[in-house]
């Protein structure tokens, strides 16, 4: 006798974008991975612009800070480009997956003490519980990572849904 339980998840883009970019996720220089590498180059930035301003007072022997504040001008502006791609590439990958969802016809999750399956227009995958390693769960969603990382807003299923998954994943990830 199986135990399997099916619920049908209504994406809708908004819901989702709602907590993929929460917190300033999707800001390419404001985002968590880059704010302090934003507000780092504008203050070298300043103080190399003092230091162009001044530069005339500066003498020969004192003249290497000026070359010391660009380099680290140069390698701060390098990092955050570095992390404004790193978030630019990620965006544009939540963007293709949300889209994707937009145009599913079945988005499912089906699961019973041994597997998690996702069903996206017939596209299945299926885990085993002991392939996730974290999860999180909050009043607007659940989150699983591991093998395969889902997220799923509690806004696009009924309450009875989430609370049905909600029990089933912290009682398997103890």
């Amino acid at each position: 006798m199986s135990d399997e339980k099916k619920i049908n998840i209504k994406p809708k883009r908004q819901d989702f974008e709602e907590i993929y970019f929460s917190g300033n996720q999707g800001s390419l220089f404001l985002s968590p991975d880059t704010r302090g590498k934003t507000f780092t180059l504008i203050i070298i930035a300043l103080i190399l612009g003092i230091l162009f301003f001044f530069k005339n007072d500066l003498s020969k022997e004192k003249f290497g800070i000026l070359y010391f504040v660009s380099f680290l001008f140069l390698l701060t502006a390098v990092f955050l480009s570095v992390s404004v791609n790193k978030v630019s590439r990620w965006k544009k990958q939540v963007s293709s997956y949300l889209t994707k969802l937009e145009n599913c016809k079945i988005y499912e999750v089906v699961f019973d003490q041994q597997f998690f399956t996702v069903n996206i227009d017939g596209e299945k995958e299926t885990s085993e519980w002991k392939d996730f390693q974290a999860f999180e769960i909050n009043g607007e969603y659940i989150a699983l990572e591991g093998k395969y990382s889902y997220m799923f807003p509690k806004k696009s299923m009924s309450g009875s849904d989430f609370s049905v998954l909600k029990k089933m994943i912290e009682s398997q990830l103890k």
